[in-house]
């Protein structure tokens, strides 16, 4: 059973991380964003698993990964605004509900969607993450990309 005060302090991390995401895609990413206060968030090891037929798609290793990921995100979108999120916490694992909008960075075009993510904790960090997209076909159409494209990673 997670302590409320365990509980918390997973909630601060996932918070901070969110935050630190949208914020660096809204600077315009690499050259124009901090990734330290991403990086603050994450364990050495951490890796992210994202879906493959995504621009952006493959899975990423370290911090130094996970920078290589939002230099991807950050081509393809200028921001993320978070409309709703949900978390619940249960041990070294949360699952989180985010309804958001991103905004192409080349068409200016706007997609409202839903991610439930798959996040594991060590240590107050985040070492793995598993997102779950409700439509990759709505991304790809949002951001002009072929339908029929073979994934592609940055």
């Amino acid at each position: 059973m997670t302590t409320t005060s365990e509980r918390r302090k997973t909630l601060n991390v996932l918070e901070r991380l969110f935050a630190a995401e949208a914020a660096y895609l809204t600077a315009g990413g690499p050259g124009h964003a901090r990734f330290d206060d991403i990086a603050n968030c994450l364990t050495a090891d951490v890796t992210l698993h994202q879906a493959e037929s995504l621009p952006y798609g493959g899975v990423y290793r370290g911090p130094a990964g996970i920078e290589r990921f939002m230099a991807g995100m950050s081509r393809c979108w200028s921001s993320l605004e978070f409309l709703e999120q949900r978390f619940v916490v249960e041990g070294d694992s949360a699952v989180v509900f985010n309804r958001g909008t991103l905004t192409a960075r080349d068409s200016g075009r706007r997609l409202e969607t839903q991610v439930m993510q798959l996040i594991t904790v060590r240590g107050n960090r985040i070492s793995e993450i598993r997102p779950f997209y409700w439509d990759t076909l709505a991304v790809a159409r949002t951001l002009g990309l072929p339908e029929d494209r073979p994934s592609s990673r940055p």
